[in-house]
């Protein structure tokens, strides 16, 4: 029986990738004609670097593209219906979870790919002292990122930019690290606070073809909080922040390209 599942983002349009329509999650690390064009997707790299067992990709935009981009007989494919968040990413895989013979999960994006095999496997290593294991990193500039809030020695939650840019100077000195996204948990806690999670949507106003609606999103972030208010501590890994480069604009695509290209040099 395999102890490991995977779930992997892979729904996001990309919307600040200039000139490009295309799921975020196929462009190329190796690139030919231009940084949009070549070979070897993002998602590609982020597949072979996660531990052995079953893999549910979680898509929206082209789900076909993707599909056709990474055939597998190994890979599941999940549609999210709406793209609700990165909670709603995960409740649309919660049918998959409650499927596997798996014992851990590993939650991660498939525009984050440059994740190491032993980064992973450090994370699945945490679950030993505890029941979740978020990955953190310190950078050069915090730009947007949710901080990891730490109360003592004790990780309380994770606080959203929109949050953390109003507090004192002396609170935000003390989120000293970001949080990457990617999880590692145990599925049977996973799957009991993921009940929890989408009991309490966050309103969210977005523009929708030129008209501005209210949806209801779900914040993966939130489950960290409702763990630790329960005395479930959740426990921290740390990743270099060339490691943890996430894809969203072509600066950041072409920065991602190189490092790839630096490391098959090495």
């Amino acid at each position: 029986m395999s102890t490991v599942v995977s779930i992997i983002f892979a729904a996001g349009r990309g919307s600040r990738m200039t000139g490009y329509g295309g799921n975020k999650t196929l462009l190329p690390l190796i690139p030919k004609k231009s940084i949009y064009e070549g070979e070897h997707p993002l998602l590609m790299e982020v597949l072979d670097n996660l531990p052995q067992g079953p893999k549910g990709i979680v898509v929206n935009h082209l789900a076909q593209e993707v599909r056709n981009a990474v055939q597998n007989p190994g890979l599941h494919f999940i549609a999210q219906p709406d793209t609700n968040g990165t909670g709603g990413a995960l409740l649309a895989a919660r049918l998959f979870l409650q499927t596997c013979p798996a014992e851990r999960v590993i939650i991660t994006m498939g525009d984050v790919p440059l994740i190491e095999s032993a980064t992973y496997k450090e994370l699945l290593d945490r679950l030993g002292t505890c029941d979740m294991v978020l990955l953190g990193f310190q950078c050069r500039d915090r730009a947007q990122y949710g901080m990891i809030q730490i109360e003592g020695e004790r990780i309380s939650g994770i606080v959203e930019w929109k949050y953390w840019k109003d507090f004192p100077a002396h609170r935000q000195e003390n989120l000293r690290f970001c949080n990457a996204g990617v999880y590692a948990a145990n599925r049977n806690v996973l799957l009991r606070y993921m009940d929890r999670m989408e009991e309490r949507p966050h309103e969210v106003e977005k523009e929708r073809n030129g008209a501005w609606i209210t949806i209801k999103e779900y914040f993966l972030t939130d489950m960290v909080a409702m763990m630790s208010e329960d005395g479930l501590a959740p426990g921290m890994v740390l990743a270099r922040e060339e490691e943890v480069t996430g894809v969203d604009t072509p600066q950041s695509l072409e920065t991602v390209q190189g490092l790839y290209a630096k490391k098959l040099r090495a």
